[in-house]
C-alpha cells in the first residue's frame, strides 16, 4: 500500500478548497508534491503539468481533475444571509444543513447551509425536493453590512474539509471526485521517475472538468499526446437499489474499472489488460454508464488528429456528495497498472484499430 508520504499528500489534497474555476489551493499541493522529481509548470487555465523524459518524440498524457463541485455567492440579504448558485453538478438533495467554507480574499470563512425548519413547512412543501433558491448560507452575521465585511458577491464556496480514513483501506471525503484521480496521476509520475522510459510522460492535474472538461481540452491541445489516460471516479454498484444489469458489477477494493466504450481505444485497451494479467494486477470490466463523454478522456481523445485513449475509473460510492467513499486498494492497483503499461511502451506502437 501507499507509504506515509503518499498518504500525507492524499489527505492534504483532499482537504484543499478547489471549486471549479478556483483550483489554486489544490494546484499548489499537487505542484509541490512533484517538484522534486518532475519538470512542473502551470498553464493559464490553472492546470498543473508535470513532465518526464520530454525529449522523447512519443508523448503520453495522464489527466485527473482536481476541481470539485461547489457554489458561488450571488446575493447578500439585509439579514446577512448569503444566497448562492451551483458551480458544477450539485445534488440538491445533499445540500441542506451542510457545513461550507467560503473562499475570500482574506481566507476561508465558515458557514452552514440553512433552510426553513421542517416544523414550519406546509404538507406540500414537505413532499417536494428543495431548490437551491430556497436555501441560504448563514455565516453568523447579524446584517448585510457585517456580512459584506467578510464575504463578497462572486466568492466561491466549497463543502467543509472532512477527509477521514474509515479503516485501513477505505476513506471518505468531499471532492473525492476527482482528487483521487489527481492523486493517482501524481503517484504514477513519482514512480515513473524511477523507471527507464522510452516515451515522454505528462501528468496533468486538470481544472474545470465539472463544467465541461475545459482544463483537459486546452491541456491536451498544448501537450499533443499520442496516448492519453483519463483517471476519474466511476459508480460503485455494490450498494442496494443500483441495478447491476444496467450499470455492471463494480465493487470497492477489487481494482480500477477499465472501460469498453467509445472513449477507449481498442488496441490500447488490449495492451492495458495484457499488462494487468502479466503483472497480476487486479481490475474490473466496465462499459461506463454511457457510451461516451463525461470525463477528461473524451476531451483528450478528440484533440487535434485524435488520441489513443483509455479511461481508468476508481469505484466511488455516494458520488457528488460530501461523503464520497473510495478504497486505497483500487488507487494502488491503478497506479501499478499505469506504471507498468507506460514503462512498457517502446514508442513504436500503432494504435490504429483496424485488422
Amino acid at each position: 500500500m501507499f507509504n506515509k508520504s503518499s498518504l500525507k499528500f492524499l489527505a492534504e489534497l483532499m482537504n484543499t478548497a478547489s471549486p471549479t474555476g478556483y483550483e489554486a489551493q489544490a494546484a499548489k499541493v499537487f505542484r509541490d508534491y512533484l517538484a522534486d522529481c518532475c519538470e512542473v509548470k502551470c498553464d493559464v487555465m490553472g492546470n498543473t503539468i508535470a513532465a518526464l523524459n520530454t525529449a522523447a518524440p512519443v508523448r503520453v498524457m495522464l489527466s485527473g481533475h482536481y476541481d470539485e463541485i461547489g457554489f458561488q455567492i450571488v446575493y447578500i440579504s439585509d439579514e446577512g444571509l448569503l444566497y448562492f448558485r451551483a458551480n458544477g453538478g450539485i445534488d440538491k438533495l445533499n445540500v441542506p444543513s451542510s457545513e461550507v467554507d467560503i473562499i475570500t480574499e482574506n481566507g476561508l470563512v465558515p458557514g452552514v447551509i440553512g433552510k426553513k425548519p421542517i416544523h414550519l413547512l406546509t404538507p406540500a412543501e414537505r413532499e417536494k425536493a428543495l431548490e437551491l433558491k430556497d436555501m441560504w448560507i448563514d455565516i453568523g452575521a447579524e446584517n448585510r453590512e457585517e456580512a459584506e465585511k467578510l464575504v463578497a458577491v462572486g466568492d466561491p464556496v466549497v463543502m467543509r474539509s472532512n477527509f477521514r480514513m474509515l479503516n485501513k483501506t477505505r476513506f471518505i471525503s468531499k471532492g473525492t471526485d476527482d482528487k483521487i484521480g489527481a492523486f493517482i496521476v501524481a503517484e504514477t509520475m513519482r514512480r515513473l521517475a524511477k523507471r527507464k522510459l522510452n516515451v515522454a510522460v505528462y501528468g496533468v492535474g486538470s481544472v474545470q472538468e465539472e463544467v465541461g472538461l475545459r482544463g483537459a481540452t486546452v491541456g491536451s491541445f498544448a501537450i499533443d499526446p499520442a496516448i492519453g489516460f483519463g483517471i476519474d471516479v466511476g459508480f460503485a454498484t455494490d450498494l442496494p437499489d443500483i441495478p447491476k444489469k444496467q450499470y455492471g458489477d463494480i465493487t470497492l477494493g477489487k481494482g480500477p474499472a477499465l472501460s469498453k466504450s467509445c472513449d477507449n481505444n481498442i488496441v490500447l485497451g488490449k495492451i492495458i489488460r495484457d499488462t494487468a494479467k502479466k503483472h497480476k494486477i487486479p481490475y474490473q470490466e466496465s462499459v461506463a454508464h454511457r457510451a461516451t463523454g463525461g470525463t477528461d478522456t473524451a476531451a483528450i481523445q478528440m484533440t487535434r488528429g485524435g488520441v489513443a485513449t483509455a479511461l481508468f475509473s476508481v469505484p466511488n460510492r455516494y458520488m457528488h456528495s460530501q461523503v464520497e467513499m473510495c478504497d486505497l486498494r483500487d488507487a494502488e492497483a491503478a497506479v501499478d497498472l499505469l506504471v507498468e503499461t507506460i514503462a512498457g511502451f517502446t514508442g513504436n506502437e500503432s494504435f490504429v484499430p483496424v485488422k
